[in-house]
């Protein structure tokens, strides 16, 4: 990770350029270096990029929910006193931003989601496998994306370090579970804010019904694909993701 993080009470984040504001969110198994290309390309055209690291593993267990994580989202807006945000968010990451939108909307300016859940998403399995067994997490990590070539060192490292520490486990497993419980489907509908969905054609995680799914509940939402990529297409193909994505924040006066 090139850009240095800010470290302010309970919030450590990442926060470059300057004008409207973006809020990224991460997913479960991801970090903020998933979002480099992001942050490079719209912190240099107007907008103000915030990246805050979420709490996944600090909560206390009873706390470790899509609900509370939606709740540190909005203190570290009041935090940064910024209002009127565009989120994007990947897997975990847009199922809260979903969930601070249901109960916020106001707040918001517009949604990015890309591999979201909120309706369905696949999990690395019914169980996580016998600690120590790295080639079974590489291999995981690696169906993740289109290209297994994705899945560098750095990252299997990383989820391996995570699967390997048996409270991180548990929160990880109650975060999953708490995901399921906070269904979105019936609160679609109501959010009537302008969302742009980009969707990995391959995605084997949330699949492309998935995202057909999401375009079909929001009210004012637009969809893009984009072929050869998996779960994360903001890493498999930076400037594909950042090129349909500026382009809709000028449509869309954003």
């Amino acid at each position: 990770m090139k850009y240095t993080f800010k470290k302010e009470g309970d919030f450590n984040y990442i926060e470059e350029g300057e004008g409207q504001p973006i809020i990224i969110l991460h997913g479960l198994m991801g970090d903020l270096n998933n979002f480099e290309g992001i942050i490079d390309h719209f912190s240099k055209i107007g907008y103000k990029v915030l990246a805050p690291e979420l709490p996944l593993y600090t909560l206390p267990l009873i706390k470790t929910n899509v609900r509370n994580l939606s709740k540190f989202i909005k203190d570290f807006m009041n935090h940064k006193q910024v209002d009127n945000v565009v989120f994007i968010g990947n897997s975990l990451g847009g199922h809260i931003s979903l969930y601070f939108t249901k109960l916020n909307i106001k707040n918001i300016k517009a949604l990015v989601l890309t591999g979201s859940s909120g309706l369905y998403e696949k999990s690395m399995g019914d169980s996580y496998p016998k600690r120590g067994d790295y080639d079974y997490i590489k291999n995981k990590v690696e169906e993740v994306f289109y290209d297994p070539k994705t899945a560098t060192k750095e990252l299997v490292d990383s989820v391996f370090d995570v699967v390997s520490d048996r409270t991180k486990v548990i929160k990880t497993l109650s975060i999953a579970k708490s995901a399921i419980r906070h269904n979105m489907g019936d609160d679609l509908p109501n959010m009537n804010v302008p969302t742009c969905i980009i969707w990995g054609k391959q995605d084997n995680v949330t699949p492309p019904e998935v995202a057909d799914e999401f375009h079909k509940l929001l009210p004012d939402s637009d969809l893009y694909w984009i072929d050869k990529c998996g779960h994360a297409p903001m890493m498999e193909h930076p400037k594909e993701f950042n090129s349909i994505l500026e382009k809709w924040f000028i449509e869309r006066n954003i």
